[in-house]
C-alpha cells in the first residue's frame, strides 16, 4: 500500500492525470471515500491524463459514463445511489472483461458497493482531512502496476 498526502484539489487532479498516462487496457480502479474525498476530481485527472477533453462528471444518476476519444476507453461508473443487489444486476464484470466494451480504464466510485470485485484492482481510498488536504491510500490486488506506482511516487 502507498499513502499519499495531496495538498488541494490541483494535487488530486494531478494523481489522476499520472494515473491516466501509464494505466493500460484493462485497468480497473476501485474507489472509495466520503461525499468530497476527491473521488470525481481524481476520475477527471485520469480522463486527462488519457487525452479526454470532453467534460468528465460524476455519473452518480446516469450510474456510467462512458469516454471513447482518448489514448484508451474510461468508463465511470458510480454506484452512490445502489444496493449491492441492484449492482449485481448490472454485470459490471463485462466492463474489466472487455467482453462488450473495449478494453480501457474502468473507473468505480463508491467501490464497497460492489458485491464481486475484478480478479485485479486498483483500490484508492480516499479521505478528506483538515484545511483542504487529502490522503489516499493506494493498494494493488493481483496487478503487475510497478511502473504506476513508480510514477505516482515521482510525481507527487
Amino acid at each position: 500500500m502507498i499513502k499519499i498526502f495531496l495538498a488541494d484539489t490541483e494535487a488530486t487532479l494531478r494523481l489522476g492525470i499520472t494515473l491516466g498516462k501509464t494505466l493500460t487496457p484493462g485497468s480497473v480502479i476501485l474507489l472509495e471515500g466520503d461525499l468530497g474525498a476527491g473521488k470525481t476530481t481524481l476520475v477527471q485527472g485520469i480522463g486527462k491524463g488519457l487525452g479526454i477533453t470532453e467534460p468528465i462528471v460524476s455519473p452518480t444518476f446516469t450510474l456510467i459514463n462512458e469516454y471513447a476519444e482518448g489514448r484508451l476507453p474510461l468508463y465511470h461508473l458510480d454506484l452512490y445511489r445502489l444496493e449491492p443487489q441492484e449492482v449485481a444486476a448490472l454485470n459490471l464484470e463485462s466492463y474489466w472483461e472487455g467482453v462488450e466494451a473495449t478494453p480501457g480504464i474502468v473507473a468505480v466510485e463508491w467501490a464497497e458497493r460492489l458485491p464481486y470485485k475484478p480478479d485485479s484492482y486498483l483500490s484508492v481510498c480516499l479521505t478528506y482531512e483538515h484545511e483542504g488536504t487529502r490522503q489516499v491510500e493506494i493498494t494493488p490486488f493481483n496487478c503487475a502496476v510497478s511502473e504506476v506506482i513508480d510514477e505516482i511516487i515521482t510525481n507527487s
